[in-house]
């Protein structure tokens, strides 16, 4: 059994900074892309960011340069580092993971239980 456990949510005022993380947990021998994505009322969910094992990245045209993602393989967790915050940027955000490798079984398109990010102007 594997689970995402998000934190670092909560309510800034625009032009702040958040840090949320994500571990994920259980018997786990490597995962190939851990990201974030985000959902605000009314809309559908959107990618955020997102970073390959190796290291390479891909982020949303909204947040480049505002948000930097970073991950550590060995302990299976991922952060998104948001700066520079504006209220657009109000969403549930959820940590994913898709490719999972277990002693088992591979994992495909795992999600957190959401953590909310509100900004106010």
């Amino acid at each position: 059994q594997v689970q995402l456990v998000e934190s670092g949510g909560g309510l800034v005022q625009a032009g702040g900074s958040l840090r949320l993380s994500c571990a994920a947990s259980g018997s786990i021998f490597s995962i190939n892309l851990m990201g974030w994505y985000r959902q605000a009322p009314g809309k559908q969910r959107e990618l955020v960011a997102v970073m390959g094992s190796g290291g390479w990245t891909n982020y949303a045209a909204s947040v480049k340069g505002r948000f930097t993602i970073s991950r550590d393989n060995a302990k299976n967790t991922v952060h998104l580092q948001m700066n520079s915050l504006k209220p657009e940027d109000t969403a549930v955000y959820y940590c994913n993971a898709d490719g999972v490798y277990t002693l088992v079984v591979v994992m495909r398109d795992l999600w957190g239980q959401g953590t909310q990010v509100t900004i106010s102007s």
